[in-house]
Formats: C-alpha cells, sequence, structure tokens
C-alpha cells in the first residue's frame, strides 16, 4: 500500500506558478515544494511576499527561482517562459494564478472600465498567451501523454452570473479563461493535460476585511456553510499536477464547498 505522505509526490518535476507573492499563489507555490516539486515563482511587484515564499520552498529541500515581472505586456510573457523554461531545463506544470486586484488597494478606486481592463491585459490576455507558449514547447518536449499539466483559474459563478459591476467583470474575465481553458486542452492533447480551477468565497486579502453581510454570505452560499481557504485551492492544484491525475483534462473542477444556486 502506498505510503499517503507519498500520495500526489511531485519528485523530479519542475513547476512554476504565477502570481506567487501572495494568497492563493502563495499556497499552490508551497504545496507544490511540499509535494516535491522545486518551483519557479513569479509576481508582478510583491517583492518582500516572493521572497517569503521562495524561503518556505528551501526549506523542504527544493530548489526555488524568483522573477517579478509585469505581465500587462507581451513582452514581458514571452520573457517569462523563456527564462523559466531555461531554468528548469523544461517545465512539467504551468500554474496561471497571476490576476489583478481591482478589490482593494489603489486599483479599487479605479473606473470600471480602467478596473476591466487590467483585468483583461493579465487575468485573460496573459493567461492565454503564455499557456500558448508554454504548451507548445510542453508538446513538443514531452512523448509521454498526460505528463505535462497547465492548470488555469477561473471563478463558479462566471457561468451563473452576479449582479453589480465586479459579478459583471469577473463572469466575462474567468468565463473567458474557463472557456479558452477547454479549446486548449483539445490543442494539445494527448501530450499537455489542460484543466481549470472555478474557486468560490476564497478567504484571501478581500475576505479578511469584507463587510459583515458578505461574511454571511459566503458562508451561506457554500454547502459546507464557511469560506474556502488558499490551502484548499492548493490541494486541488497538487492533484491536478501529479500522476494521479493522469487522465483528467479539458476540466473545469469547482472548488466552493458546494454552491447554493
Amino acid at each position: 500500500m502506498k505510503n499517503p505522505h507519498e500520495a500526489f509526490g511531485l519528485q523530479g518535476r519542475t513547476v512554476a506558478v504565477t502570481g506567487a507573492g501572495g494568497g492563493i499563489g502563495r499556497a499552490v507555490a508551497c504545496e507544490l515544494a511540499r509535494g516535491g516539486a522545486d518551483v519557479l515563482v513569479h509576481t508582478g511587484s510583491n517583492q518582500a511576499g516572493i521572497q517569503e515564499v521562495a524561503q518556505h520552498i528551501r526549506q523542504y529541500q527544493r530548489r526555488a527561482e524568483i522573477v517579478v515581472s509585469d505581465l500587462s505586456s507581451p513582452g514581458a510573457q514571452d520573457d517569462l517562459v523563456e527564462y523559466a523554461w531555461q531554468w528548469g531545463n523544461g517545465i512539467d506544470a504551468w500554474i496561471n494564478i497571476a490576476g489583478v486586484d481591482v478589490l482593494t488597494g489603489p486599483a479599487a478606486h479605479l473606473s470600471f472600465e480602467e478596473k476591466l481592463d487590467r483585468l483583461w491585459q493579465v487575468d485573460v490576455t496573459a493567461t492565454i498567451r503564455i499557456s500558448r507558449l508554454i504548451g507548445n514547447k510542453m508538446r513538443e518536449r514531452f512523448s509521454q501523454p498526460g505528463r505535462a499539466v497547465i492548470v488555469n483559474m477561473g471563478w463558479d459563478q462566471a457561468p451563473w452570473g452576479m449582479a453589480g459591476d465586479s459579478g459583471e467583470m469577473f463572469a466575462a474575465v474567468k468565463g473567458a479563461v474557463m472557456a479558452f481553458t477547454r479549446s486548449l486542452a483539445k490543442s494539445l492533447a494527448p501530450e499537455v493535460r489542460v484543466n481549470c480551477l472555478a474557486p468560490g468565497w476564497i478567504k484571501t486579502a478581500w475576505g479578511e476585511q469584507a463587510s459583515e453581510p458578505w461574511q454571511t454570505r459566503a458562508e451561506d452560499e457554500s454547502l459546507l456553510n464557511r469560506w474556502g481557504t488558499p490551502e484548499d485551492v492548493a490541494a486541488a492544484v497538487r492533484f491536478l499536477t501529479s500522476p494521479e491525475a493522469s487522465f483528467i483534462t479539458d476540466q473545469i473542477v469547482e472548488i466552493n464547498g458546494g454552491l447554493r444556486r
């Protein structure tokens, strides 16, 4: 019988995680290192946060590499893929988590149009271009079907919609990523598996400061009556990148404790 601590083992694999400076990205990078992978971690600007993540990865005796870049430009997207590929002598799994925070901090005060433009540049265009670039490299490099993996990030309520500015923006943006993921999975099969996670109410920075009505709503809309955690999402990513998930591709996996619709 397999030792439970060896489940979802990623020993000998190299992964890249964008948007790893905090929140879900941080949890994912650390969980993949715990599983045995060497991890390249990217952040747009969170220098202190990404240094902490790299230190955490090295505590598992795994290699960690840091890249800080603004993924809103095609040049930066190209450079990140090339650098990661050279650093890892190939990349086994690529996790696209980088996104623009328009709910907290300075961007929260931008207009709807400005927020949407920033989200589209990074959450959609960067995800699409990076996935295509790394996916084609993976397909040429790995002959074993299903070894190489791409995981994108959607939103569980994108197919159903949510009223308000944020709901409209994120439904459009994450809905695009989810639709693209399904098409890319077909384009890159069988060499590369491509899946998308659709998290629900996950307690990241916005959730920590959300008002009481939002706290109650998040708990009430989950069949498990609680917020999700970044670690809940990270566990799913670890499984999807592992050999145990070798027959899973072209899927949108909801991480929401069951959504009350």
